[in-house]
């Protein structure tokens, strides 16, 4: 869960200068309360736990982010909240992915976790995302349009595939028919294939963007 409309992307003062830039990272109370909320509300839906993290140990900013954390925490007597430094979570996500369930994090650090964890599985074309606020969410995958490589057949469907059924899941609680894309998706992984972006990943069949989508809606529909 990755802040995005504030911190020091969109905090003044900043400048560029003859002998000097700065930029400003600066949070309200709001914009921490908002985004924490909605890392509660998703961990209910799954295991339970969040990981916030932050810099804590050097920056105000994010001792003021730890500390509307901890008071949104209160609200979710469920949820283990646990707290870590940045540069220690890119260490750990590395190490051992599988201990997070949740991370929270500000808009700076979340662009640089959110990269570190899409290689993680392999390519940037297999994680979805979703910017929400309120009763508003834009499903897409995590790479954006990729227009380098348009026209090429060579894109990896399948994060625009999760992004849908994380859409399912989560703004409109189908988790019934999240769960079937998602074992589909699996099955197909499991049985060889792949496009080219994580062909070298045991592939016993490389596909098109069009043949890894075709393949997929086909297992989709067998499993119903």
């Amino acid at each position: 869960m990755r802040e995005l409309t504030g911190g020091i992307y969109f905090g003044r003062p900043r400048a560029k200068e003859e002998e000097q830039a700065y930029n400003t990272m600066v949070y309200s109370k709001m914009e921490i309360e908002r985004i924490a909320k909605e890392a509660f509300e998703s961990a209910m839906k799954r295991d339970k736990r969040v990981c916030s993290v932050d810099k804590a140990n050097v920056l105000e900013v994010s001792q003021f982010w730890r500390e509307v954390v901890e008071e949104v925490a209160k609200e979710y007597p469920e949820v283990r909240l646990t707290h870590m430094y940045v540069d220690n979570a890119a260490m750990q996500l590395v190490r051992d992915p599988k201990q997070f369930d949740v991370i929270l994090t500000s808009n700076i650090f979340g662009d640089i976790l959110s990269d570190e964890a899409s290689m993680i599985s392999g390519s940037i074309g297999l994680l979805p995302s979703a910017s929400v606020g309120g009763k508003v969410g834009l499903y897409e995958p995590i790479h954006g349009s990729a227009p380098d490589i348009a026209g090429q057949g060579i894109a990896n469907p399948i994060a625009t595939i999760l992004s849908a059924s994380m859409m399912l899941r989560f703004a409109f609680g189908e988790s019934e028919a999240a769960d079937q894309i998602d074992k589909a998706i699996e099955s197909v992984l499991r049985d060889g294939y792949r496009t080219k972006d994580i062909s070298q990943y045991g592939a016993k069949e490389v596909c098109s963007t069009t043949e890894m989508g075709s393949i997929i809606a086909e297992r989709v529909y067998q499993n119903r």
